[in-house]
Formats: structure tokens, C-alpha cells, sequence
């Protein structure tokens, strides 16, 4: 294979792996829960990349079912993380975020389900030509998993980096307005001394 064919094949194959990398932005309530699903076949490689961008503590619970309804992870009170899984068994794969617990405050969740492709092998023995085509098939995949954890790293970052931003906005704008009231009260108590003073040292006349 030409080099120029080589590349164009490895650009469009690689793109073909990447056009189902996405996240989604959901709402939580408060008393609240939303799930997802996912089909995923025996063997396969899956994980759950998800962050809390808004609301509260900034922690959700978090619970993955596997097709036979069984949990296959569950935790409380997580605010970021990713969880990694090879699915046992061929079915639907359920990952709900649970808000039940919040009294009156809903969650802003920022996650993504990403599913590695099963690698397809012809039957019988693989000819030269067939091996030469799993070995680039193998190395597009896991350049295409480390692309796609490279992105979701940079989404994550971007969310953080706003998240902070918001943060250290509102710090300063209650530092701004406790400078201000410190301010005024010591004006205010400047005068108050000055006034006292003037009235303690004034000679009163007698009449």
C-alpha cells in the first residue's frame, strides 16, 4: 500500500471510530433520578466518564445495572470520576444518576458512555494481508481510545476551569462588598469620634 492511501485510510477509519465520541448535559431534580442505556455486546470494553458542573456540594449517587438487573457499581456523593467495565454479558447496560437525596436542589451532570468497537475476525486462519489489516485495526482503536480520553479530558478541564471561574467571581465580589462595609463603618466611626471630641473639648459658657 502507498503511503498517501495508507494515511487516507488510517484518517477515515480513525473518523469512523470517533463519529460516536460525545457527551451529554443532563439535568438532575431534586427527589429526581435519570437513567441511560446502553446495548452492549460480551466481551467489550465500556466505561462512564461523568462530572457535577452545577448544584450543591457538587455530588450525585451514581448506580450502573447490568443486563440480568444485577448492580454492578453503585456509590454516593461522587462529584467527578470514571469507571471502567467489560461487560460479562450481551444486553442493555443501565447508568442512572440519583438526586433523590437533595432536599430542594437539582444537579447539573456533564457525562459520557463510551464503548470500544469488538474487533471483528474473519474465520480460519488470517492471511498475511488479513494480519496486516488487524494490526492497523488494533493501533486505530487504541489511538482512537487515547484520542478519545484526551478529549473527554479536555472537556472535563474546560468545565473545571469554569466551574473555578465562577468560584473565585463570587469570592470576589463578597470580598468587594465586605471591603466596602468595612469601609463605610470606619468612616462612619471616624466622624462619630470626631464629633464626641469636638463636643468633650468645647467650652461651654455659663450664663
Amino acid at each position: 500500500m502507498k503511503p498517501e492511501l495508507y494515511f487516507i485510510f488510517l484518517f477515515l477509519t480513525l473518523m469512523q471510530f470517533l463519529q460516536h465520541i460525545q457527551a451529554f448535559i443532563v439535568n438532575v431534580d431534586a427527589h429526581n433520578e435519570e437513567c441511560f442505556f446502553e446495548k452492549i455486546e460480551t466481551g467489550t470494553k465500556f466505561s462512564i466518564t461523568f462530572e457535577v458542573i452545577e448544584g450543591g456540594f457538587l455530588d450525585i449517587d451514581i448506580k450502573i445495572i447490568g443486563p440480568d438487573h444485577g448492580i454492578i457499581h453503585e456509590s454516593e456523593k461522587e462529584s467527578s470520576s470514571r469507571l471502567a467495565f467489560v461487560a460479562a454479558t450481551a444486553g442493555i447496560y443501565t447508568v442512572c444518576f440519583d438526586n433523590q437525596k437533595s432536599s430542594m436542589t437539582p444537579k447539573l451532570v456533564m457525562f459520557s458512555i463510551d464503548v470500544d468497537e469488538s474487533p471483528h475476525r474473519a474465520p480460519g486462519a488470517p492471511g498475511e494481508d488479513e494480519v496486516g489489516h488487524t494490526k492497523l485495526e488494533d493501533m486505530i482503536r487504541e489511538l482512537s481510545g487515547t484520542l478519545t480520553s484526551v478529549k473527554h479530558e479536555q472537556e472535563y478541564m474546560h468545565v473545571r476551569d469554569k466551574i473555578h471561574r465562577t468560584i473565585n467571581e463570587s469570592t470576589n465580589s463578597r470580598v468587594v462588598l465586605w471591603s466596602t462595609f468595612e469601609a463605610l463603618v470606619l468612616v462612619l466611626m471616624t466622624i462619630g469620634q470626631v464629633y464626641y471630641l469636638k463636643r468633650f473639648f468645647e467650652v461651654k459658657r455659663v450664663v
